[in-house]
């Protein structure tokens, strides 16, 4: 009657979200080979201006490790949110999860809170990918629009094979 106990289910929801403020790039723009070769997947990447990191997708989460949240969407795409490069060296220091395995999200809600000096001081990349780890079983049509972006607006879709 109220909706107590109620799980929250994920919503079918295509879009992308930006999951953090900053600058909108190609993911074949990024530093790292792994990332830019799109071995872990299609996606793109923002180089952040500081902000908490957001969902950039609906879905459930399906991984937390501070550095990297893992979400599975409704359509069975698999997102991968990595936060910078080679901050797992920092063993999740400056990484406070706002999110566990089997939360249900929405697009723009907060994943995870970052301490950016800390990265900057570890003289790490900040840049942060959204990888499709699936995208060569599951994606049939990913876009962007790559520029100036605010954490949880709408920066594109994917399009998952039926």
């Amino acid at each position: 009657m109220f909706g107590f106990g109620k799980k929250k289910v994920a919503e079918n929801d295509a879009n992308l979200y930006a999951p953090v403020t900053g600058e909108l790039i190609n993911l074949e723009n990024v530093s790292d080979p792994v990332f830019a070769g799109k071995m872990m997947g299609d996606g793109f990447a923002v180089e952040p201006n500081g902000g908490d990191i957001v969902s950039p997708v609906a879905g459930e989460v399906t991984l937390q490790q501070g550095h990297a949240v893992g979400i599975k969407r409704v359509d069975g795409l698999e997102i991968l949110v990595h936060i910078g490069i080679d901050t797992v060296s920092l063993n999740g220091a400056p990484f406070a999860p706002q999110v566990k395995v089997g939360d249900i999200v929405s697009g723009g809600d907060t994943l995870s809170v970052v301490d950016w000096q800390s990265i900057e001081t570890a003289k790490l990349p900040k840049t942060t990918m959204v990888l499709i780890t699936n995208s060569a079983d599951k994606l049939d049509n990913l876009t962007t629009n790559v520029g100036s972006v605010t954490a949880g607006e709408q920066v594109g879709q994917a399009i998952a094979i039926n």
